[in-house]
Protein backbone atom coordinates (compact mmCIF):
# COMPACT_ATOMS: atom_id res chain seq x y z
CA UNK A 1 0.00 0.00 0.00
CA UNK A 2 1.20 3.63 -0.96
CA UNK A 3 1.35 6.55 1.77
CA UNK A 4 -0.53 9.81 0.49
CA UNK A 5 1.02 12.61 1.36
CA UNK A 6 -1.44 15.45 2.24
CA UNK A 7 1.01 18.62 2.98
CA UNK A 8 3.49 20.58 0.60
CA UNK A 9 6.94 19.54 -0.04
CA UNK A 10 8.96 21.80 1.92
CA UNK A 11 11.91 23.83 -0.24
CA UNK A 12 14.15 21.59 0.89
CA UNK A 13 12.48 18.33 0.00
CA UNK A 14 11.61 19.82 -3.85
CA UNK A 15 15.26 20.34 -3.82
CA UNK A 16 16.55 17.00 -3.24
CA UNK A 17 14.15 15.69 -5.35
CA UNK A 18 16.27 13.41 -8.17
CA UNK A 19 19.69 14.53 -6.15
CA UNK A 20 22.54 12.24 -7.57
CA UNK A 21 20.34 10.60 -10.34
CA UNK A 22 19.03 14.41 -12.73
CA UNK A 23 20.96 16.84 -13.81
CA UNK A 24 20.48 19.94 -16.49
CA UNK A 25 23.15 22.16 -18.41
CA UNK A 26 22.98 25.88 -18.20
CA UNK A 27 24.66 28.16 -20.78
CA UNK A 28 25.84 31.21 -19.53
CA UNK A 29 28.80 33.23 -19.42
CA UNK A 30 32.08 33.31 -17.10
CA UNK A 31 30.52 36.60 -15.73
CA UNK A 32 27.50 34.94 -14.67
CA UNK A 33 29.41 32.26 -13.60
CA UNK A 34 31.24 34.44 -11.20
CA UNK A 35 28.34 36.38 -9.80
CA UNK A 36 25.80 33.28 -9.22
CA UNK A 37 28.57 31.15 -7.86
CA UNK A 38 31.08 33.39 -5.93
CA UNK A 39 33.48 30.70 -4.87
CA UNK A 40 34.38 29.98 -8.13
CA UNK A 41 37.98 30.76 -9.31
CA UNK A 42 38.30 33.52 -11.21
CA UNK A 43 37.87 32.71 -15.34
CA UNK A 44 38.73 35.48 -17.51
CA UNK A 45 35.46 37.62 -18.75
CA UNK A 46 33.11 37.40 -21.43
CA UNK A 47 33.49 33.49 -21.85
CA UNK A 48 30.91 31.40 -22.67
CA UNK A 49 30.55 28.72 -20.39
CA UNK A 50 28.60 25.20 -19.76
CA UNK A 51 27.43 24.60 -16.27
CA UNK A 52 26.28 20.84 -15.66
CA UNK A 53 24.37 21.30 -12.59
CA UNK A 54 22.59 18.61 -9.92
CA UNK A 55 18.65 18.69 -9.51
CA UNK A 56 18.79 21.00 -6.45
CA UNK A 57 21.17 23.63 -8.82
CA UNK A 58 24.50 22.64 -6.68
CA UNK A 59 27.68 22.96 -9.65
CA UNK A 60 28.83 19.75 -10.71
CA UNK A 61 30.87 20.81 -13.19
CA UNK A 62 32.06 23.99 -15.59
CA UNK A 63 33.44 23.73 -18.90
CA UNK A 64 33.73 25.45 -21.93
CA UNK A 65 32.23 22.67 -24.18
CA UNK A 66 28.11 21.44 -24.23
CA UNK A 67 29.95 17.95 -25.62
CA UNK A 68 31.91 17.96 -22.21
CA UNK A 69 29.06 18.84 -20.01
CA UNK A 70 26.88 15.90 -21.33
CA UNK A 71 29.63 13.67 -21.57
CA UNK A 72 30.50 14.00 -18.06
CA UNK A 73 26.82 13.26 -17.21
CA UNK A 74 26.50 10.00 -18.96
CA UNK A 75 29.69 9.23 -17.39
CA UNK A 76 28.24 9.17 -14.12
CA UNK A 77 24.79 7.90 -14.85
CA UNK A 78 22.71 11.24 -14.43
CA UNK A 79 19.84 11.87 -16.45
CA UNK A 80 19.74 15.00 -18.57
CA UNK A 81 16.88 16.69 -18.46
CA UNK A 82 15.61 20.59 -19.89
CA UNK A 83 14.61 23.31 -18.35
CA UNK A 84 11.74 26.00 -20.32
Amino acid sequence: MTETRNTPLTTAEFAALGAGQVAYLKPMTSDELARIFPQAPHIEPGLQLFALLSADGAPILVTDSREAATANAWEHDLKMVSLH
